[in-house]
């Protein structure tokens, strides 16, 4: 059996709004691998605020305004399974932060899956606590109502909230 440390990742989300959990998942999974790919991926679960174009540019913005160490590529997938981007990138290891145990219970299966499907691991990470219970649907509703978001996402999110998404 070969051993081989993956030298590409891919971190992926629908980032409907991208949090400052994200972008502390995102600082450290880039310090982790050579390449880290940043995917804006369509959940047909989920009714998105955003254009995935919007969260590719805020992700692109905060992920410049962060000075985050290694090589990180922002990307969008929304045809066929997840693990095929993995393939068509070379990407070894999926990364997904988890920030409670309905996460784990939501995730374990498709981690099992996906190494099943195309041998990719799931490396799960952690935010920092200060950032683990803030969620995107939770800013998105704070934003609905007028609320204060600047602490929980980062800045070129807050100033696009701020102007009602004419800041792009």
């Amino acid at each position: 059996m070969s051993q081989h440390r993956p030298v590409r990742a891919a971190y992926t989300g629908t980032f409907d709004p991208i949090t400052n959990g994200h972008a502390d998942v995102i600082r450290r999974a880039a310090r982790l691998y050579d390449q880290l790919h940043v995917v804006v991926v369509h959940n047909p679960g989920k009714e998105a605020m955003l254009p995935i174009a919007q969260r590719l540019s805020l992700l692109e913005q905060s992920i410049a305004e962060a000075d985050i160490e290694g090589s990180v590529v922002v990307a969008s997938w929304s045809v066929g399974l997840l693990v095929d981007y993995a393939r068509d990138v070379n990407a070894g290891v999926l990364v997904k932060g988890i920030r409670s145990q309905a996460d784990v219970v939501y995730e374990v299966p498709m981690a099992v899956v996906n190494r099943d499907l195309a041998d990719v691991e799931t490396v799960f990470l952690l935010p920092d606590p200060s950032h683990a219970m803030v969620s995107s649907s939770l800013v998105r509703q704070v934003a609905a109502l007028g609320g204060d978001v600047s602490a929980y996402v980062p800045p070129a999110v807050a100033r696009f909230l701020h102007t009602g998404g004419h800041d792009l």
